[in-house]
C-alpha cells in the first residue's frame, strides 16, 4: 500500500489524460466507501440524517464520475483506467461494527478528506500544466465539501 507522499508524487507525474482517468476512478472508489458506510449506519440504527449524508456523498461522487467519464470519453475517444490507489478511500469500513464507534468513523473520514484535499492542493502548486492544476484545485475543492458534510455530522453528535 502506497503512502500519501508516494501518492502525491506518482499523481505529479501524470498527464491531464492520467489525472483525469485517476479522478474518475476516485470518485467511484468513494461513492461505494459511503454507499457502504450508510448501509452500516442504517443497520446499526444510526440517525437517518446520518444516513441520508453517506448517501447524498456516495450520490455526488457518482455523479461525479459519470460526468467526467463522459468528459474523457469525448476528449480522449476511450474508457478511463487508472493504476494509482485513491488517496480518500480509507480501509475503515471493516472497524465500523458498533454504533458506539461512530465518532472515530467519521473522524477518520474527516481527516481522509483533509488530506486528499491538503494533496491535491500541493499538487496544484507542484505542476506546470495549466489544465492540471485546475483538475487539482477542482479535486481539492471537492474533497472540501464532503470534509464539511462529515463534520456537520460529527458536530451533531455533540461532545
Amino acid at each position: 500500500m502506497l503512502d500519501v507522499e508516494e501518492v502525491i508524487e506518482k499523481l505529479s507525474e501524470l498527464s491531464y489524460e492520467e489525472a483525469l482517468a485517476y479522478w474518475i476512478a476516485s470518485e467511484r472508489e468513494e461513492a461505494e466507501f459511503y454507499r457502504k458506510l450508510a448501509e452500516r449506519a442504517r443497520n446499526l440504527g444510526l440517525p437517518e440524517e446520518l444516513v441520508e449524508t453517506f448517501l447524498k456523498l456516495s450520490r455526488d461522487s457518482e455523479r461525479h464520475a459519470e460526468e467526467l467519464t463522459g468528459q474523457f470519453k469525448e476528449a480522449f475517444g476511450r474508457e478511463p483506467s487508472a493504476e494509482i490507489p485513491p488517496l480518500e478511500v480509507l480501509p475503515v469500513l471493516d472497524k465500523f461494527e458498533r454504533a458506539d464507534q461512530l465518532r472515530d468513523i467519521l473522524e477518520a473520514a474527516m481527516e481522509s478528506e483533509l488530506i486528499a484535499m491538503r494533496a491535491y492542493r500541493a499538487l496544484a502548486e507542484k505542476v506546470g500544466d495549466e489544465r492540471l492544476r485546475e483538475l487539482y484545485l477542482r479535486l481539492s475543492e471537492v474533497e472540501r465539501g464532503h470534509y464539511e458534510a462529515l463534520k456537520k455530522e460529527y458536530e451533531r453528535l455533540g461532545d
